[in-house]
C-alpha cells in the first residue's frame, strides 16, 4: 500500500443504498454470520477478537443484544438507561454494548446462536417497517455517532456493525469469510463515500478482493491500493491507517 500522486480517469458513482436496500442487506448479513456460527468449536468460543475486550462468546453476546435493541425502540431506551448507570464513565454506545454483553454473560453459545437466528429475523422486520419521517428524527446517540438520523442506525450502522464483527470472527477462528461483490462490495462502497465525505480530499482509492472496487474524486491526491476487507479495519479502528486511510467513520 503506497500513497501516490492520484492520477486522472473516469470511475462511475457509486448508487446509495436506501433503506430497503440496507434492510435486505441486514437479513443476508445476519445468514452469514449464522453460517459461521454453525462450523465453531468448543475453543473458537473462548478466543480472543479484535474486539480486545471480548473473546468470541461474548462478541456474539453483544450481536445478540444489539439485534434486540434494534428489534425494540423500548428495549433501545432500557439499555440506554442501563448502559449510563453499568458505565458512566463510558460513551452511549459503549454502555449500551456493555450491558448487551454482561447480561448474556452466563449464556451457552449454542443458546446464543439460536437466540440470534430468532432475534435476527423480528430485528430485521421491526427496522423494516420503520416509516420514513421516523428514520428521519435526529437522534444523539452520544460518541462516536453523535445526532444521527435515527435511520442511518437502524440502516447503515447496524448493518455495518454486523459485517465488521463477521470479520471479527472469521479471523479469531481462522475461518474464511464469504464474500461477494453483490452484497460486502454494496457495503464497502457505502463506508468509501462516507470515507470520502468526511476527508473531503481527492483520492484515487483501488479496493482488492472480492468486495473492491475502484473510486475516486478530484486530481492530484493519494493513489491507495488495499484489501477491502482490511479498508474496513482501518476505517474501523481495528488496524492502523496512514494518510487518508487515518480517517475512521462510524461502524
Amino acid at each position: 500500500m503506497t500513497p501516490s500522486p492520484a492520477s486522472t480517469g473516469t470511475i462511475p458513482a457509486v448508487t446509495p443504498m436506501r433503506h430497503g436496500d440496507w434492510m435486505a442487506a441486514s437479513r443476508e448479513e445476519y445468514r452469514r454470520i449464522g453460517a459461521l456460527l454453525a462450523g465453531l468449536t468448543d475453543e473458537d468460543w473462548q478466543r480472543p477478537t479484535d474486539c480486545t475486550e471480548w473473546d468470541v462468546r461474548e462478541l456474539v453476546a453483544h450481536l445478540v443484544g444489539n439485534a434486540e435493541m434494534s428489534a425494540s425502540m423500548r428495549e433501545m431506551r432500557r439499555q440506554q438507561k442501563l448502559g449510563r448507570r453499568l458505565r458512566p464513565d463510558a460513551a452511549g454506545i459503549d454502555g449500551m454494548t456493555a450491558v448487551q454483553v454482561h447480561e448474556r454473560a452466563d449464556v451457552p453459545p449454542e443458546q446464543l446462536v439460536r437466540d440470534l437466528a430468532d432475534v435476527a429475523d423480528r430485528a430485521v422486520r421491526a427496522r423494516r417497517r420503520i416509516p420514513a419521517p421516523v428514520r428521519a428524527v435526529p437522534i444523539p446517540f452520544g460518541p462516536p455517532l453523535g445526532t444521527r438520523p435515527l435511520g442511518y442506525l437502524m440502516g447503515c450502522i447496524y448493518t455495518r456493525d454486523a459485517w465488521m464483527h463477521r470479520i471479527d470472527l472469521a479471523r479469531a477462528t481462522g475461518r474464511p469469510v464469504e464474500l461477494t461483490a453483490e452484497h460486502d462490495g454494496r457495503i464497502v462502497a457505502d463506508v468509501v463515500a462516507e470515507w470520502a465525505g468526511v476527508h473531503r480530499q481527492p483520492y484515487r482509492l483501488a479496493l482488492t478482493g472480492p468486495a473492491g472496487g475502484e473510486f475516486a474524486a478530484g486530481t492530484g491526491g493519494e493513489s491507495i491500493t488495499v484489501d477491502a476487507v482490511e479498508f474496513g479495519r482501518m476505517l474501523s479502528g481495528r488496524a492502523t491507517g496512514t494518510g487518508l486511510l487515518a480517517t475512521q467513520v462510524p461502524f
